[in-house]
């Protein structure tokens, strides 16, 4: 690639990173988009909930957003990991394209290949990746038969053999949530330690609590979930599983860049962003799954185009100081 520096880099293709891309897109705006090609829902058939777009393809809605880019001549969508990055100063680097405004890139990324790439804005919108629970066959099952949002599977398999696998006592809301489909639902606690409460409150609705450790989830000879093999040996039949992973931000180049983060409530700790996706450090927004494990693909579209939007919104306010300091 000849053209190393950008107005924006955006680390990640997925439903963030795209929309993003396109609102910058529409403002005439040089913008690199660096995709690995794994979306976090990359394993679901179909993506439910998104308004024009129900039971469609994830990867399709991907695919059609690449596409959209296609007729923004200053849009670029590429493949490549970006494995280190660091914030400059106002000058440009040697080698590196001095911008229209006279300042030099503040942000340099290093790819897997080794490439460096130079950007005066940069957008995090890489997402994360699902720690699923230790237990064996779960991983083959995830998207399939086994899944996370009751709202984004939950209708598929209403009136069905629910299960609900804890991680944590967390997933007893997952349990009620699914109560709401279907009357036959089981929590398997698997060592989660439950309040009385929470308890009760399961029992009331008539979700069974099922105290026994759980050994391996069972598919039949054709890779379909069949059922739940406890650790003595009983085994449960099931039609669909819902599990709590642990959410891991795909995060390191925030983490390079020193970005404030916090806990998060869903576990493990994510980076700090303001309403418009900006982060603690200069010319650096983020977006989508890797600041919240709770972004559905409505949710990581809109957090796209308001950062897209904030940055071009930088962008100008930073050409208008350089114009009336050239003037």
């Amino acid at each position: 690639m000849q053209q190393t520096s950008w107005d924006v880099i955006i680390v990640g293709g997925g439903s963030a990173g795209l929309s993003a891309a396109l609102m910058l897109g529409r403002s005439r705006r040089r913008v690199l988009v660096l995709d690995e090609g794994s979306p976090r829902n990359r394993f679901a058939g179909h993506m439910h909930g998104v308004l024009g777009r129900d039971h469609t393809s994830p990867l399709d809605l991907l695919a059609d957003g690449r596409a959209e880019l296609e007729r923004y001549e200053g849009v670029t969508v590429r493949g490549g990991i970006a494995v280190d990055a660091r914030a400059l100063d106002d000058a440009a680097e040697p080698g590196s394209t001095a911008e229209p405004n006279g300042r030099g890139p503040r942000v340099a990324l290093e790819l897997a290949d080794g490439e460096r790439l130079h950007a005066r804005r940069l957008l995090v919108a890489s997402g994360l990746r699902d720690a699923l629970p230790p237990v064996p066959g779960l991983a083959e099952q995830w998207g399939r038969g086994a899944f996370i949002c009751p709202y984004c599977d939950g209708w598929e398999v209403r009136d069905r053999r629910i299960a609900v696998l804890a991680a944590s006592a967390a997933q007893v809301h997952q349990a009620q949530l699914m109560r709401q489909l279907s009357v036959d639902v089981t929590f398997f606690a698997h060592g989660a330690e439950l309040t009385a409460e929470a308890r009760a409150g399961l029992i009331a609705r008539g979700i069974s609590v099922e105290d026994r450790a759980v050994a391996a989830v069972v598919a039949d000879d054709g890779g379909r979930l069949r059922g739940i093999r406890l650790d003595d040996g009983t085994e449960l039949a099931t039609d669909a599983i819902f599990a709590g992973p642990v959410p891991e931000p795909n995060d390191p180049v925030l983490r390079r860049l020193g970005a404030d983060r916090a806990p998060h409530p869903m576990g493990g700790e994510f980076v700090v962003v303001d309403a418009m996706g900006r982060t603690s450090v200069p010319g650096v927004w983020a977006a989508g799954n890797v600041t919240d494990p709770r972004s559905s693909v409505p949710f990581a579209m809109a957090a796209g185009s308001m950062a897209g939007a904030a940055i071009n919104a930088d962008l100008v306010e930073e050409e208008v100081r350089a114009a009336l300091a050239a003037s």
